[in-house]
């Protein structure tokens, strides 16, 4: 979600938003130049990791091989690989199992059993926390449940996404012996405050063998379903249909988690979370399967968001297939520079957008950027079935991004993100047809018809295109 999506109440949301447009005035989103990206390609070496460690060079070679054989330019692939690798400060990893989750009809199911099996411990990090459910059961008596088990249970929520959870539920949590950090609070007397650096990351860690990570927040908004839920509709009224969230996140099993590791304990250290004890450390992970998986962890206090210049450098690679599912689409130049760009050249661009949202003016930026994108060749679709919170890339069927990054400024400017690189076919493939799926939900946008919306439309994209670093 983004900041003025956030559901705020009367004048809080005003001084949030004020809040966030004065301290954002100054910020600019970094230019990405292809020399520096081919002269850092040059000198990085692809470094890949398994589970006991750094492969030798020959292991590389074959990993590396066999990704190439898989797409449609092994150079290319390798050139982006190389600029990923300086990028990201992270190897890949070989030997993961990659499981795609879509909505919270699979994400759900697959966050609880993973708490449930837990044995030593659960890191929760999450822009929205909420005591959700799952099959008749809260989030919070599972953990509380898992704490009286002798888990450990660490969580970190965002101090503006998490505004409106109730204290209650949090106090309910800490009594229980839950660790709690809240992440930049928006309380100007609190030491890490802020209200624009925001920590939009969406990540479950279970045992340092097992992570859940994408864009689905454990937020009641993934409970929702076609009709409102049993006892909700207020006495003597008929229920009413709500929005269904559509999302994906992916459960990765294997070496990699470690990556997620060192980043969620990085943010409770910079929160000041209370120490966590020597056994929660990770036993040493086991290979699981033999998808190869890059975790990107981006920070505005870094020069270059990681995300950034690693999907810049993706496009500008493509051969064959560009297909990209956002939901807040807020591209800065160099994105949509390149997207155009890779059009132009033969690359099958594709969009596939919300048709509605939970913010409006991202939606009307949005909009604003159609007509150049249209014209140059890329196809722009949007769903219209639900609120489309997704946030993945394919990109020539073998390389593939999921995560908390949207495919806007305030991701690249503000916001601490994770997402997970995974290089090969299968993965690949999975998102592919779902994205093909998907489509069937949505309605292709016409450069004609377009050509044809109202000046009061085009007025207020204008507008809002003052805005969009902050959207």
């Amino acid at each position: 979600m983004t900041l003025f999506a956030f559901d705020l109440r009367g004048v809080t949301a005003v001084v949030v938003a004020a809040g966030a447009l004065a301290l954002g005035a100054c910020a600019h989103v970094p230019v990405i130049d292809e020399k520096d990206l081919a002269n850092t390609s040059a000198e990085s070496q692809i470094k890949v990791n398994g589970a006991r460690g750094a492969l030798s060079a020959r292991q590389s070679k074959a990993v590396l091989s066999r990704l190439a054989a898989q797409a449609p330019n092994a150079g290319a692939l390798e050139r982006h690989l190389a600029v990923e690798q300086a990028v990201a400060e992270s190897p890949l990893f070989t030997g993961n199992q990659v499981r795609v989750l879509r909505d919270g009809g699979e994400t759900f199911p697959a966050m609880f059993a993973a708490i449930r099996a837990s044995t030593r411990y659960v890191d929760l990090e999450y822009y929205i926390f909420e005591d959700v459910s799952c099959e008749g059961q809260t989030l919070s008596d599972l953990l509380i449940e898992k704490v009286r088990a002798g888990v450990h249970v660490n969580v970190i929520y965002d101090g503006i996404g998490s505004f409106t959870t109730p204290q209650d539920f949090l106090d309910k949590l800490r009594d229980a012996g839950v660790q709690i950090a809240e992440f930049n609070p928006p309380n100007p007397l609190k030491h890490h405050s802020s209200l624009n650096s925001r920590d939009h990351r969406k990540l479950l860690i279970a045992d340092g063998t097992l992570v859940i990570l994408g864009g689905v927040n454990l937020s009641s908004t993934y409970q929702s379903a076609p009709a409102a839920k049993a006892g909700e509709a207020a006495a003597g009224q008929p229920e009413q249909p709500q929005e269904v969230w559509h999302d994906i996140d992916v459960e990765i099993r294997g070496p990699v988690v470690s990556e997620l590791e060192k980043l969620f304990r990085e943010h409770w250290r910079e929160q000041e979370g209370t120490p966590l004890v020597a056994e929660v450390q990770a036993e040493l992970p086991t290979a699981e399967g033999d998808e190869v998986v890059r975790i990107l962890g981006s920070s505005p206090v870094r020069l270059k968001s990681r995300y950034y210049v690693t999907v810049i450098s993706a496009i500008r690679n493509a051969e064959s297939s560009v297909w990209i599912m956002g939901a807040y689409f807020v591209p800065t130049h160099q994105e949509k520079a390149g997207l155009i760009a890779a059009a132009r050249r033969g690359v099958d661009v594709r969009l596939l957008l919300p048709a509605h949202s939970d913010s409006g003016p991202a939606l009307a930026v949005q909009h604003s950027h159609y007509a150049e994108l249209l014209r140059n060749g890329v196809k722009i679709y949007e769903r219209n079935d639900g609120i489309l919170h997704s946030k993945t890339m394919v990109i020539d069927r073998v390389w593939s991004i999921v995560g908390s990054s949207n495919f806007d400024q305030r991701s690249v400017l503000f916001n601490d993100e994770v997402d997970a690189v995974v290089l090969g076919k299968a993965t690949g493939a999975r998102l592919a047809d779902d994205f093909v799926a998907d489509l069937q939900h949505a309605q292709a946008v016409d450069p004609e018809q377009w050509k044809r919306r109202s000046i009061l439309e085009r007025v207020r994209e204008n507008f809002w295109r003052l805005w969009e670093q902050l959207l």
